[in-house]
């Protein structure tokens, strides 16, 4: 490809290609974390990028019927920089340096340019800026505004601080039980569980359940089991 041709942008086919590629939620290709001229960098081997395309990975449907078709479009990449052909400088280390050859090869190791769409970061700095902004001109607001913001401070600030006595109050509960019971009582065992909210709060309370319980049963239902089979 001449100079002029890649001062020109991408075309809107090749930069959807590069977002498909990018994401591997869409084509299952999972890159790698590297560092290239000092700075953190994906990168992916050229044959993981054919097999995503042609073979589909993870599930995913194939893109392209042919390898050759794969090619061409990886090599498009290459020619607008969306990526950059490298080298690792060790086997296992992260260290990449730039490839003076810039073609497609199956062996070879690519880095993106290319960072993707944008838009969530331009909206989120958007964002950012108008929290700021409100916050700043808060004096500014009309006193109902105001005194909303305050009466939802203090909620939020009471149900911090409510959660924090509970978590208080459940270790102590549990700390006395387990000193005169074999066992310790937890409240509200699920509240630090990875569960809904609702379900944080229910079961009320619970016993501990001792660490050579699981054994024991899993001991039963194997024994169980093979009494079965012989029978």
């Amino acid at each position: 490809m001449s100079a002029d041709a890649i001062a020109e942008p991408p075309s809107k086919e090749l930069l959807e290609f590069a977002g498909y590629l990018y994401k591997p939620a869409k084509s299952g290709l999972r890159a790698r974390e590297g560092v290239l001229n000092g700075r953190r960098v994906q990168f992916f081997k050229g044959k993981s990028a054919l097999n995503a395309l042609t073979k589909g990975e993870d599930g995913k449907s194939a893109k392209f019927a042919s390898r050759e078709e794969a090619i061409e479009w990886l090599q498009e990449l290459l020619d607008f920089q969306l990526v950059v052909r490298c080298d690792k400088e060790g086997e296992a280390s992260r260290q990449m340096r730039i490839n003076p050859v810039q073609s497609f090869e199956e062996e070879a190791y690519y880095a993106w340019l290319y960072e993707g769409s944008q838009l969530m970061i331009i909206l989120g700095g958007i964002g950012v800026v108008a929290v700021v902004l409100a916050g700043v001109m808060f004096p500014l607001w009309p006193a109902m505004l105001r005194n909303g913001t305050w009466y939802l401070s203090m909620l939020a600030l009471g149900l911090l601080g409510l959660l924090f006595a509970t978590a208080i109050v459940r270790l102590i509960v549990y700390v006395i039980t387990i000193l005169v019971a074999p066992q310790g009582l937890w409240i509200f065992p699920n509240l630090f569980e990875d569960v809904g909210f609702f379900e944080s709060f229910v079961p009320f309370h619970e016993w501990e359940q001792p660490k050579s319980a699981k054994p024991v049963a899993a001991e039963d239902s194997a024994a169980a089991t093979s009494e079965k089979k012989v029978n």
